[in-house]
């Protein structure tokens, strides 16, 4: 599938009668848990299938932008609706909106090869749910004032088409959303909160027939349609969330507020982006800078660096991925490659492949350097067989040529950290099995850890990474009224 930029046009608004206080924990597992087929060409489908809809330009109805993807990298079960019902949604730092399958859905899945039950959602079944007409304030303030026909029986519909050919329709909703709210060290609570969010009754495409069908999609992308703008614009959280998943030990955080520790040095992100746009400056492999054109990291339509963890692998412009190679490779002139399913560079070799390959790093406006170790670009797929996780995106796409994407490949092991408030992204090499330092708007600060806290509430976020099960939590930080 082609790598194409994707212009995401949806409207969704928050209503946020019942707010909680304090800190929200949830738990999280793994994407792949239960099933046998970790190929890699299941990784490449993955991002194939996540690019399509990531990069493809096409002209909507609606205002707004995201790109939900068909399966993210992560997925979360979310309770939904009085009394609660499971769902199991992706959670994606490139998506903008919550939105599940609902009742009466046409071509909604039914199943999933995950390993998970599917669920429709219906709000006549919820004594909080409430559908959202084309009268209301921000229906109209989507559409720029009252639109033509509107009547107040008549839903505020939405529909979104994506450059693989697949769409999501439906209308909007107000219901409440289960959270785990931590109430100290390592203790958690019961609480909801009421929000808007998408009601899908057709789907079509990947996003109807997928083996990895969840049942939605939970965006934290920049937009205001996301749930962490929502939240934000109502004073309750801030608009800052991090992300920490360590490989090694399978454990992780993924917290929303302000984080105290670790500390992280931070790059500008590019204005007027739907994704999270930075600014390279160069490549350094082995401690020596790669000579590449001024212009190869130039931002603009079809270009640029993209940080996305919902990508499993590093995608580099030909000539970028081609120096790096090269440089990688003479380190090992004796190594011989092989191509492993039409697309994969791999080889045989014996011994740590830390002593034996040299280090990259990747160099941001704002001296921030991301720094990525052989065991992080190198993958074991047998004993003393690896393969590199690095691919070229001139080959992968035409549209996507000149684009680098980073995607969970480089962020393993490290601490990043989003902060939309002042539109800046960081990093910090950290153990992401220990603990962090969160505040909430109260001054009120927690040590939390991926392993420690209490999972005894009700409602579960459940974030899945490839090759690993994940034991990682979800808070959120926001000002006790």
């Amino acid at each position: 599938m082609d790598l194409r930029r994707l212009l995401l046009a949806i409207a969704v608004v928050s209503s946020l009668t019942s707010m909680v206080c304090g800190n929200v924990v949830f738990k999280v597992h793994n994407k792949f848990k239960g099933r046998e087929d970790r190929s890699l060409t299941a990784m490449r489908a993955h991002d194939a299938r996540r690019h399509g809809r990531l990069l493809s330009a096409v002209d909507l109805q609606l205002g707004g932008n995201g790109h939900p993807s068909e399966t993210g990298l992560y997925f979360a079960k979310i309770g939904i609706g009085t009394p609660p019902k499971d769902y199991y949604v992706q959670v994606d730092t490139g998506s903008d909106i919550l939105w599940v399958n609902c009742i009466g859905c046409d071509k909604c899945p039914k199943k999933s090869d995950l390993g998970i039950e599917l669920s429709l959602y219906d709000p006549k079944s919820s004594s909080s749910g409430n559908p959202v007409t084309c009268d209301e304030g921000f229906c109209t303030s989507t559409y720029n004032g009252p639109l033509p026909g509107c009547r107040p029986d008549l839903l505020c519909q939405y529909n979104v088409e994506y450059g693989d050919g697949s769409s999501t329709a439906g209308y909007f909703v107000k219901d409440n959303v289960q959270l785990d709210q931590v109430t100290g060290n390592l203790q958690t609570s019961f609480t909801n909160g009421s929000v808007t969010f998408g009601c899908g009754d057709k789907q079509s495409g990947e996003l109807g027939s997928s083996s990895e069908a969840l049942d939605g999609i939970l965006g934290f992308g920049q937009a205001n349609s996301s749930m962490l703008s929502q939240l934000s614009s109502s004073g309750k959280v801030k608009k800052i969330f991090a992300h920490c998943l360590d490989c090694v030990n399978g454990g992780g955080i993924f917290a929303i507020g302000d984080v105290l520790l670790p500390k992280v040095n931070t790059t500008p992100l590019v204005p007027d982006q739907p994704h999270y746009n930075v600014i390279m400056k160069e490549v350094e492999v082995g401690g020596d800078v790669l000579p590449l054109p001024t212009d190869v990291f130039d931002s603009g339509d079809r270009k640029g660096t993209i940080i996305d963890s919902g990508t499993t692998l590093a995608y580099l412009p030909d000539e970028v991925y081609k120096q790096l190679m090269n440089a990688i490779m003479a380190k090992q002139p004796g190594l011989e490659l092989h191509t492993v399913e039409e697309q994969f560079s791999c080889f045989h070799f014996v011994g740590s492949v830390d002593d034996g390959f040299p280090v990259v790093k990747f160099h941001f406006a704002g001296s921030l350097t991301l720094t990525v170790y052989p065991h992080d670009y190198l993958f074991q797929i047998h004993e003393d067989a690896w393969c590199f996780g690095w691919m070229n995106s001139g080959i992968q796409s035409k549209d996507g040529k000149d684009m680098t994407l980073l995607g969970d490949l480089v962020l393993s092991n490290k601490l990043v950290l989003y902060d939309l408030e002042n539109q800046t992204i960081g990093w910090a090499e950290y153990n992401c099995s220990s603990s962090i330092k969160v505040r909430d708007n109260s001054g009120a600060v927690y040590s939390v850890g991926a392993h420690d806290l209490s999972s005894s509430a009700t409602p579960t976020l459940v974030i899945g990474r490839v090759f690993s099960v994940l034991s990682l939590f979800v808070y959120m930080l926001h000002s006790l009224l």
